[in-house]
């Protein structure tokens, strides 16, 4: 098997310049994520993901984010393939070294996370691109529009369907900015009765939906005690690629890594807690 040479010091260095990028991302997405917790119909979390799905900018950090995240993989699965190669013949005897036993651990939380990774975007990420069906939603003025400036003679069947499905359903008269729980059929419907709209993803009641089951609940925990063990080899180790860390150091790197693993799985394992819990 022949891979391209490229020092191991230099791979070790990418993936933890890669890393420290996607620490600071982990950070971000956590606070986000806390926004679901507020009891104001979605309006926070609605607007955060309508400025994430339409700004630009951000669009071009989304597409730069997986780049990291893809490369960040490829790395550690390089790093871990080519120092394999480097010793094919392994010792007689167990190493006796005195390697953290988060770093042996570290190839296989991550393939972990890569393959839970995987089913979050199914979830999330690939409704948003139009990939996979999800629940959306759409501004109640702008369904009043609508229905003012065209006459019902205008709408076909399935147009007059869903008007009279969502006056039925209340939201129309409850004082909300946006109609929810559209599915996806209501969104191509949507797209006659608004021509040149493409209504967004609900995201904060497919969250909130999602985290009705027990079992879905469950296996984001677990999913988060695998981050976690990931996590607490991977703070103070990106310290130390890049050259960081000393013996004075040392003990306050790790434990700013512990207090950094500990804010980051329990601001996430929050969401899916509460929200099956009814707060």
């Amino acid at each position: 098997m022949n891979l391209p040479k490229i020092h191991s010091i230099t791979k070790k260095l990418f993936v933890a310049l890669v890393g420290g990028f996607l620490l600071l991302f982990l950070l971000f997405h956590m606070t986000a994520n806390l926004f679901i917790l507020r009891h104001d119909d979605g309006q926070w979390y609605s607007d955060f993901c309508h400025f994430m799905g339409t700004n630009w900018v951000v669009k071009i950090f989304e597409i730069g984010l997986l780049g990291f995240i893809a490369l960040h993989i490829l790395l550690t699965i390089w790093l871990a393939v080519t120092n394999r190669l480097a010793r094919p013949v392994r010792y007689h005897q167990p190493s006796r070294s005195k390697t953290h036993p988060g770093s042996k651990l570290m190839i296989w939380t991550g393939i972990l996370i890569f393959v839970c990774l995987g089913l979050h975007f199914y979830d999330f990420y690939m409704v948003k691109v139009g990939v996979v069906k999800g629940e959306y939603m759409v501004s109640v003025e702008n369904i009043g529009k609508a229905m003012q400036e065209q006459p019902n003679a205008m709408f076909d069947e399935e147009v007059i369907g869903f008007l009279d499905k969502i006056q039925k359903s209340g939201q129309l008269s409850m004082g909300s900015d946006m109609i929810h729980h559209l599915t996806y059929e209501d969104k191509e419907t949507l797209k006659r009765l608004l021509p040149g709209s493409d209504p967004e993803p609900d995201f904060y009641y497919m969250t909130r939906e999602k985290f009705s089951h027990l079992h879905i609940v469950i296996g984001y925990l677990i999913f988060f005690v695998i981050i976690f063990f990931h996590l607490m080899h991977a703070f103070p180790s990106a310290f130390q690629t890049l050259g960081l860390n000393n013996y004075k150091y040392n003990p306050i790197i790790e434990a700013l890594g512990k207090i950094y693993t500990w804010i980051i799985v329990l601001g996430f394992a929050a969401v899916p807690i509460l929200v099956y819990l009814g707060l």
